[in-house]
């Protein structure tokens, strides 16, 4: 196989219970506008992305135990991050883990996604 692309992720999308809510908690933890879009078929919120990967919310039935994880940009430190997530009703299931790039917490959202919070080096 030779196919390589410029980002071999291209879109994110996050099922919740309840939109609203979801939308509120993500925009607290990530310090994001959120965006809602009522064009498609159903209602669905979008991360505010400049450029690059992005995704969005939408109502549907959430993964059994965490399911995939999506890691976010967010506002901050990861200290400011974990007190946002506990903050906004969501758990923090990680110390911070270092990488070159940064570092980043594994998290669960309202209905028990994970998704993880970044903070560049």
């Amino acid at each position: 196989m030779s196919y390589t692309p410029a980002n071999p992720v291209v879109w994110t999308e996050i099922p919740v219970r309840d939109l609203e809510k979801a939308s509120t908690f993500y925009a607290a933890v990530t310090g994001m506008e959120m965006q809602l879009n009522k064009d498609g078929p159903q209602p669905i919120v979008f991360f505010n992305a400049d450029k690059g990967v992005s995704g969005h919310l939408y109502e549907g039935a959430p993964a059994t135990k965490g399911g995939p994880t999506v890691h976010l940009a967010a506002e901050g430190t990861v200290e400011q991050m974990k007190a946002r997530v506990w903050d906004a009703g969501g758990k923090v299931v990680s110390d911070p883990i270092s990488i070159p790039a940064g570092q980043f917490i594994y998290c669960l959202d309202l209905d028990g996604n994970s998704f993880g919070l970044f903070e560049v080096a």
